[in-house]
């Protein structure tokens, strides 16, 4: 009997590459500018969805193979590492991107018989805005600003949000997780707890090489240090994914869900004590804004200084309704506590 078919954009990233070894049960079709760095079974197809003609190509390529499910992991998260620096460029492959997707997947289940069924799209908890007043439930407001991967990600989330309803037969999923964590995992907050020099300069690679590392930094005031985090392991996100693809499709048309590992949030002095960080303190946002306008105009370090907001306040989601998603597989998907997900993101990688 023949495997049922997925077709998963971003394959090359990091979700996608740890997702990967999970989808064995499955005939997977890769899609990304590059193909992916993996040893696992895929039929890969290159493709930029950041250009209009991919809505076209997308069509076609899911009239032809029939998949079940589409999982949508292609989004600009680091502008750094992807070199993709200009911020309508961003646009075009994280919103507009995901538009494509969806006008693709309509037109195939507008004409087939035997349409796509699934529709999973990753969002996130920056949608939600920083310096929540209390934990976010799926209905709370989406209000990210100042971040374009923050408000990116909450452009997404209202797009696949008005246009679910046209995917005829198909449920649609929409994921919001917290920070990902994990050895493998890069991201603005892993890198100011890492210390990672990540920018592209002469200057950070040579820190890199003698690994020194760049101090943690936030404004005076014991509340800076009482923020509370909460993080998910890639791992644990991926399982989701798979656990998502391997039930049968909700009846309701959208399952929106909060995603953060079990357990308590972390605050920011215990993440600090855990990376084992120097830190620094200075007087206050505006000052800590102009290190990081600074360090990342000398292309020392990979955080933007519009990430501040996400640095400096709490946001935490309320994750009841996973749990009851995923009712006895709770702790089977997602076995990974905050802590230890966090402490994960310190171990060596090979």
């Amino acid at each position: 009997m023949a495997k049922p078919v997925v077709v998963v954009t971003g394959v090359s990233g990091n979700l996608g590459s740890r997702l990967l070894p999970m989808l064995g049960s499955f005939s997977v079709i890769g899609v990304d500018v590059s193909p992916p760095h993996t040893d696992s079974e895929l039929q890969f197809e290159s493709m930029d969805l950041g250009q209009e003609s991919s809505t076209r190509a997308l069509y076609e390529l899911l009239r032809d193979t029939h998949p079940f499910a589409v999982v949508h992991l292609a989004f600009v998260i680091d502008p750094v590492r992807t070199g993709v620096l200009d911020v309508d460029r961003m646009w075009q492959i994280n919103v507009a991107g995901t538009a494509r997707v969806m006008e693709a997947i309509t037109e195939v289940n507008r004409t087939a018989e035997d349409g796509i069924k699934q529709f999973i799209f990753p969002s996130s908890v920056s949608a939600y805005g920083p310096d929540l007043p209390g934990p976010a439930t799926e209905e709370t407001a989406l209000a990210a600003h100042t971040l374009p991967y923050a408000i990116h990600k909450k452009e997404s989330d209202e797009v696949v949000q008005q246009r679910c309803t046209a995917l005829r037969g198909c449920s649609v999923y929409i994921l919001r997780p917290h920070i990902f964590a994990g050895a493998s995992v890069e991201n603005y907050l892993m890198g100011a707890f890492r210390g990672t020099p990540n920018g592209k300069s002469t200057r950070a690679e040579k820190m890199r090489t003698e690994g020194k590392r760049l101090p943690c930094m936030l404004p005076r005031g014991q509340k800076y240090l009482d923020n509370k985090l909460q993080f998910i392991h890639v791992d644990d996100m991926a399982r989701l994914i798979r656990h998502v693809l391997q039930r049968e499709p909700e009846t309701q048309r959208l399952t929106v869900l909060n995603v953060a590992g079990r357990g308590e949030p972390l605050t920011f002095a215990r993440c600090i004590e855990m990376a084992h960080a120097k830190l620094v303190r200075v007087p206050g946002k505006w000052a800590m804004r102009q290190v990081l306008a600074f360090l990342w105009k000398q292309k020392i370090s990979a955080i933007p200084p519009e990430a501040l907001p996400y640095m400096t306040s709490e946001y935490i989601m309320n994750t009841d309704r996973l749990r009851r998603f995923l009712g006895p597989e709770y702790e089977h998907v997602l076995r990974y506590t905050i802590t230890d997900a966090f402490a994960d993101s310190f171990r060596p990688t090979a």
